[in-house]
């Protein structure tokens, strides 16, 4: 096995949250070829830069290759060209899936990557895939593709695993190598060279799942136990909403239990948690089941935005302020604090409840970038350093909980409406939380 890993030359599919930190680790060990399809991004990663912030500037430098030779055999060699993949011998495809407007898988990206690789394929190859996916995908829809159009015979002249990504956007602490890796291959054989592999490079270490189809179980209910969990504290919110009580002073007391679960109410978006559970769902409705818990906490989870913007819409009728043609200001549009990625963001939901009462809404983030905003949701945002004048606004929405908004100067008066969705303002300065 030893002589294999020694002999391995890595070729990482999908250059983005998932797949550069990835790349980034392999090439301190291996030879590996980044590929993405986006060659602006290729560009920006050859210069040195990473618009994600998941890899810091100075450690993408230092790794960052542009040949290999025998004075330089490890390195990562960002490229466009999917022919600099040709002499690889293990493949991972850390490419997106998502959803489309119907909430149904799309598997177009990690088809269209296997189609990219069955090019390139020969004897003894090994592909991984780490796209969150439904059990079965691998082997089932992938693979076929791999053989019909290189022309090999799976487990005889090429191999699978499946190791599902665990990366957390924006967490500096919790970083790839530092999240433990669960593994699987086609094979006994395989499976023990995949997790041997992983294991070079993540020093929390391995676990081996016996299957393919149980490691890809495992990662999509991770998601889907995370969307749940949320969702009934979502609805807590609202029950006691109604009855007047505040919903973090509840969870607070009810968490000092040793075996209470402390999730937050909030909105849920981004790339894993508010897409995974459809994945699930899918496969299930396929096999003749429809899966109530997991579709009713989607449901929950997608109506937050909608909630808040009523909540405040709510509360500037009781403050008498004027509604239609009002000036009201959302604080952050990314899925997450401290992060750039508005992948799958739920903020677009308050404001297009907003916008349904004539309202004006202006949206503040210092994370964001307005172009992707622009493309990704036709809305024009405010960027920078400079917050806008909190006092030119009938509401305040904070929606995200970056780092710059904790200190706010925010004063509660009978002239605006402050909601904080994060619950990360002092409670005297504000109307209502979730």
């Amino acid at each position: 096995m030893s002589k294999e890993l020694n002999e391995v030359k890595i070729g990482i599919i999908g250059l983005g949250y998932v797949g550069l930190p990835l790349a980034v680790e392999f090439a301190k060990k291996y030879p590996t070829i980044g590929f993405d399809i986006d060659s602006k991004r290729v560009g920006e990663l050859n210069a040195g830069k990473d618009k994600t912030l998941e890899v810091e500037d100075d450690l993408l430098s230092s790794v960052t290759v542009t040949n290999f030779s025998e004075k330089n055999p490890k390195g990562l060699l960002p490229t466009a060209q999917s022919a600099d993949l040709a002499d690889c011998t293990v493949y991972i495809v850390t490419v997106p899936t998502p959803t489309d407007k119907h909430n149904r898988p799309v598997l177009t990206p990690m088809l269209k990557a296997s189609e990219n690789i069955a090019q390139y394929l020969k004897k003894g190859d090994v592909v991984i895939y780490e796209s969150t996916v439904y059990p079965g995908v691998t082997e089932d829809e992938c693979v076929p593709l791999l053989e019909q159009i290189s022309g090999l015979k799976f487990n005889e002249d090429f191999f699978a695993g499946y190791s599902p990504e665990r990366i957390n956007p924006g967490d500096k602490e919790h970083t790839v190598a530092k999240i433990l890796k669960v593994t699987s291959g086609s094979t006994p054989e395989i499976a023990e060279f995949v997790d041997q592999l992983y294991r070079t490079v993540i020093t929390a270490g391995t676990y081996k799942a016996s299957s393919i189809k149980v490691a890809e179980a495992a990662k999509v209910i991770e998601n889907s136990q995370r969307d749940i969990n949320i969702a009934f504290v979502n609805e807590l919110s609202k029950i006691f909403n109604l009855l007047g009580i505040d919903t973090n002073e509840v969870l607070e007391a009810a968490g000092t239990k040793w075996n209470f679960l402390k999730f937050k109410p909030g909105l849920v978006g981004g790339h894993c948690i508010g897409v995974d559970p459809f994945y699930l769902a899918q496969k299930a409705q396929e096999m003749g089941y429809h899966p109530e818990i997991i579709l009713a906490g989607r449901r929950l989870n997608d109506s937050m935005g909608k909630h808040v913007a009523t909540e405040v819409i709510k509360l500037m009728m009781r403050k008498d302020l004027k509604v239609i043609d009002a000036h009201v200001l959302i604080l952050g549009f990314t899925f997450k604090e401290d992060c750039p990625d508005v992948r799958n963001t739920r903020v677009i939901d308050i404001y297009q409840e907003l916008k349904t009462y004539d309202i004006n809404v202006d949206v503040y983030d210092p994370w964001a970038n307005p172009i992707e905003v622009r493309h990704e949701y036709g809305i024009d945002i405010l960027s920078g350093t400079n917050v806008p004048n909190l006092t030119e606004y009938s509401a305040i929405i904070l929606a995200v909980a970056h780092k710059e908004f904790a200190s706010l100067e925010i004063q509660k008066s009978d002239s605006q409406v402050v909601f904080d969705v994060k619950g990360i303002l002092d409670k005297k300065l504000i109307d209502a939380r979730l």
